[in-house]
Formats: structure tokens, C-alpha cells, sequence
């Protein structure tokens, strides 16, 4: 990995084909270094990060990262989501994921980084999936949106479990980190509504006011905090106060697409511009700061695909 001051990133990694996404391992892996997976158009990569932030440490310059395996993938990655079944320490290793692509069905990759390599294809989306994830406590089921207006439950076989009709294109979902029984959906017309799957049914919905709605995210650190992003604007509610959101500014002149919570603080996130403008910016908020704290002016981001982690004290990104 080495520094490229050309494009105000701390790092890159030099990749053979385009990146199109870009995802860490948001669970504990049982290892020092952040799991990270990046997918182009036939491939998806998995490898680590290790971040230099204490003096146990300092054999490592800013960032070291390593490649542990290249997975074909035979179709454009579009998502990819990690399992909280991923173990680093456990012999075997255990790497697990599921990707969505552009042939609009998921698959479900288990490796051992040995001699198991598989993978599981799950059909059942009619169009272009937006967003996937793992339940967070057991790994045991992968919720899915998409532009053919659904919801879907998946257990790891591959069986729908669940199947919720939306009334717009599904475009992120997230789970609640400790009851795993509810579910956030956010759709394109700006609702985002919450699942019971005991039930079956939505408890509860909150209203953006603008479209298009193009990325939501629970925030983990607080559960009643949501936050969005939609036409030009980011968007924060406290689902205990109001189904509309009590913050919100615009920040990307050409639309906002992304809207990531930090995993170590409710008050910071990370908003991304539209993907295929010109000049596209990756920006850092801090609620309780009016300014933007850091931003980065990003060309092509098709192919420039902008990523923060907060699992450290300090924001690392890299631009691969």
C-alpha cells in the first residue's frame, strides 16, 4: 500500500480491473488487523488492514495492508456484506460473505482460505439489488432490497423466509444489532419503515420529505438515531421524538448517494456525492460541528470507490 497525495488519500491499493464497492468487516474477527473485501467486475477481493494507533504497533507506517485471497466472481459486484461468522483465530479460518450482483441474484461465499472455496446462489430478485445484510448476532439469515419494489428474508440455504411488497425501490436495509427481530427498510420515495419478522408487519415509519431517498443507515451506537440521505440533503431522526427528521443541510451539489454512521460515535457519519459526476465528494460530520470536518473531492467515483472505518480513534479511509 503507498501514499497518493494526488487525490488527498492517506493510502491506495493497486487494483487490476475497476472497484466498483468497497466494505470492512464490521464484526470482531478475532484478529489485529480489518478485514476489508473489494469487488470489480468479475472478482471480489478479501484481505486486511492494519492501522498503526499505538506503539504496539510501530513496526506499521500509517496503514500495511495484505491480500489473503481472490475470489472469481463471473459478473459486476454491485454489494457486498459480511457475516459475524468471519473468524480469523478459529483453525480453519472461517471467511464468509454474500455479494450482490449486477445478474440481480446474492451470492453466498464461505472459504476457509485453504482448500474450501464455495459459493451459494440465491434467486428470487427481479431487478437490481441495492442493499444486503447479515442478521448481526448469529449470521444465520441475509436480508435483501431491491428495484423490483421487495424485501427478502433468506436463510443460508437459500429458502425466503420472509417477503415484505414495497411501495417504492427498496435502496438500504439494516438490523437492529441486538433485536435481531427488527429490521429497517428505507425506500426511493422517502420512507423508511421498521419490521417486526416475528410479525411480519411494520411497527413504525419515518418520512424524509424529499426525494430521491438513495441510502439510509441505523446508527449503532443509538438505536433511536437513523440518518439518510436524499436529493441534496443529509437527514437525521430521533425515532422517539418524530417521524420527521429534526436535523438536516444540504451537502452535495449534484445529489448525496451514501450515508455511513460511525461504528464509535453518534454523533459522526460520512455522506458521498452521486457516483459518475465529475468531481464527487467523500465528507466527515460531526453533529455538533456546523462545518464539514474533512472532505475529499473524488473524480470518477464509479472507480474511485471512497471508504472510512471508525473502528479506530481516528477516521481511516481508503481510496482504492
Amino acid at each position: 500500500m503507498k501514499q497518493d497525495a494526488s487525490r488527498n488519500a492517506a493510502y491506495t491499493v493497486d487494483c487490476e480491473d475497476y472497484v466498483h464497492v468497497v466494505e470492512f468487516n464490521p464484526f470482531e474477527n478475532g484478529d489485529s488487523g480489518n478485514l476489508i473485501a473489494y469487488g470489480g467486475n468479475n472478482y471480489v477481493v478479501i484481505g486486511t488492514c492494519t492501522f498503526q494507533v499505538s506503539e504496539e504497533e510501530a513496526d506499521v507506517e500509517g496503514i500495511q495492508y495484505k491480500t489473503l485471497r481472490t475470489f472469481h466472481h463471473g459478473v459486476r459486484v454491485d454489494g457486498i456484506a459480511w457475516s459475524p461468522e468471519t473468524r480469523l483465530d478459529s483453525l480453519p479460518p472461517v471467511i464468509k460473505f454474500c455479494t450482490s450482483a449486477a445478474d440481480m441474484k446474492i451470492r453466498l461465499f464461505t472459504s476457509d482460505l485453504q482448500d474450501k472455496n464455495e459459493y451459494k446462489v440465491l434467486e428470487g430478485h427481479t431487478d437490481f439489488i441495492n442493499g444486503l445484510v447479515f442478521d448481526p448476532k448469529e449470521g444465520q439469515e441475509i436480508a435483501s432490497v431491491s428495484d423490483d419494489h421487495t424485501c427478502r428474508i433468506w436463510n443460508l440455504e437459500g429458502v425466503q423466509t420472509a417477503h415484505f411488497v414495497l411501495h417504492s425501490p427498496g435502496m438500504s436495509v439494516c438490523w437492529h444489532p441486538e433485536e435481531t427481530f427488527k429490521l429497517m427498510v428505507a425506500e426511493k420515495n422517502g420512507t423508511i419503515r421498521f419490521y417486526d419478522l416475528l410479525a411480519q408487519q411494520a411497527i413504525l415509519s419515518l418520512e424524509s420529505e424529499q426525494v430521491p431517498l438513495m441510502s439510509a443507515h441505523w446508527c449503532l451506537k443509538n438505536t433511536f438515531k437513523v440518518g439518510a440521505v436524499a436529493g441534496n440533503d443529509w437527514l437525521i431522526w430521533d425515532i422517539t421524538r418524530s417521524s420527521y427528521p429534526q436535523n438536516k443541510r444540504p451537502v452535495h451539489m449534484d445529489r448525496a448517494c451514501l450515508f455511513r454512521w460511525s461504528t464509535i460515535s453518534e454523533n459522526l457519519f460520512a455522506t458521498t456525492g452521486y457516483p459518475g459526476k465529475m468531481a464527487s465528494q467523500f465528507q466527515i460530520h460531526h453533529l455538533g460541528h456546523p462545518q464539514v470536518m474533512w472532505k475529499c473531492f473524488v473524480t470518477y467515483v464509479l472507480f474511485l470507490i471512497c471508504v472510512f472505518d471508525f473502528s479506530t480513534h481516528s477516521p481511516k479511509f481508503v481510496i482504492c
